[in-house]
């Protein structure tokens, strides 16, 4: 039997209240420390102790670590805003120092601070922060009547943010910033998006969101199959119906990772980051203008962080992190492509592909019969407009192959 490491590491959670809200315990830990690392702001908050060592947090933050880690076994204190485990610094730390050897005092947060204030809910609401993310991240999240909660980048965070929603159809939302909550600063104002203006807003602040559209917003449903016409494509698409039916396929979890091969529009990655904000995709296309396309439609539905290889497969695969499913919709009939996908999936990882002409057809009949799994064929005709009357339009047949690599 291993003997556990006491703790040396302690984070602590202080509010704009600073010193006096902190309960006496956490008091202790910053007056008994060796070293208090924090940000400039933190660090004003609280006492300091003859001896004791004092660190601001650099630029990049991760430079610090080092340096902290080289005092394991002695008493360490980090200061963190509020809840330092929900969007802060406490996750990061967990990563570096196991949780045996730490200990926590977290403070109201200011999700809570804000739920406090407006009297909401806090398990129904959306909770996301902006802090160093594309403010395009909160785009999956606007629904007609949900509340977000959202952490600013800075004082310029609610105007960007008014300025989105009007553009998607949002601009009866009402927004309500927070700013300095618990503190002496405390401020708060209301407005639509339609009617906020910029003005001075302190970089430490909260939005408060109310959903409210008008005919016409753009609303992401949950459901896969999003409209071909949402996307900036070339004719290089997976149609809707075929693209639900290969997502269905590819069957995404959480957390997963999909390879979208020959990506075109990039239209089956976006989707499957839609379905859980946890995965991760890598859309992988050898034209430059496809490209554009992909990286403006990923912002455009709000996953920014839909990666982007350009390339042509197999090649262009090197070194990228195993798939849990992958997607072919493009260059099935290169050499090694197929080979390259199947032995990078990861046990019990889905590949799915498409052809809609004879040569990749024949192909796919091909590894279906060596690998096995299920040959679909769709066939999908679309009303449209015949002089005064209306007529189907079929589109062209695709085959589907879903193999799904043994456990």
């Amino acid at each position: 039997m291993t003997s556990t490491p006491a703790p040396w590491l302690t984070i602590v959670g202080i509010g704009e209240d600073g010193w006096d809200g902190l309960p006496p315990a956490a008091r202790a830990a910053v007056t008994e420390a060796a070293l208090v690392v924090g940000g400039a702001r933190h660090l004003a908050l609280v006492p300091e102790t003859a001896g004791q060592e004092r660190l601001a947090w650099p630029s990049p933050l991760s430079d610090a670590f080092p340096a902290l880690l080289a005092r394991r076994g002695q008493r360490v204190t980090v200061l963190a805003s509020g809840d330092p485990h929900w969007f802060g610094i406490g996750a990061t730390l967990a990563r570096l120092v196991p949780a045996q050897e730490t200990r926590a005092f977290p403070a109201p947060g200011a999700f809570t601070l804000a739920a406090s204030r407006l009297g909401w809910a806090l398990q129904e609401v959306t909770c996301l922060s902006l802090h160093g993310r594309p403010l395009e991240t909160v785009i999956p999240h606007l629904f007609p009547g949900s509340r977000l909660l959202l952490l600013s980048w800075d004082g310029t965070t609610p105007a960007k943010l008014a300025a989105l929603l009007r553009e998607r159809g949002f601009g009866p939302s009402v927004l309500t910033v927070l700013e300095a909550m618990g503190g002496p600063r405390e401020h708060v104002q209301t407005a639509t998006a339609d009617d906020w203006t910029e003005g001075n807003v302190l970089d430490l602040n909260t939005i408060a969101l109310t959903c409210t559209i008008t005919p016409g917003a753009r609303v992401l449903p949950r459901g896969p199959g999003l409209p071909d016409d949402w996307f900036q494509h070339d004719g290089k698409i997976t149609k809707r119906e075929v693209r639900a039916v290969a997502l269905s396929y590819l069957a995404p979890g959480r957390g997963e990772m999909l390879w979208d091969v020959g990506a075109g529009s990039g239209s089956i990655a976006i989707e499957w980051l839609l379905a859980d904000p946890a995965n991760r995709a890598v859309a992988v296309e050898s034209r430059a203008d496809r490209l554009v396309a992909i990286r403006a439609n990923a912002l455009g539905f709000g996953v920014p962080g839909l990666t982007v290889r350009e390339g042509a497969a197999p090649d262009a695969l090197a070194d990228l992190p195993p798939p849990d499913a992958v997607f072919i919709g493009g260059g099935l009939t290169g050499a090694g492509v197929v080979e390259a996908c199947w032995q990078a999936l990861r046990p019990g990882g889905r590949l799915v592909a498409t052809a809609v002409t004879l040569e990749t057809e024949a192909a796919l009949s091909q590894w279906h019969t060596t690998l096995g799994g299920s040959l679909t064929r769709l066939s999908v005709e679309r009303a449209v407009p015949l002089g005064n009357f209306r007529g189907w339009r079929p589109l062209m047949p695709v085959t589907l192959w879903r193999g799904e690599k043994p456990r």
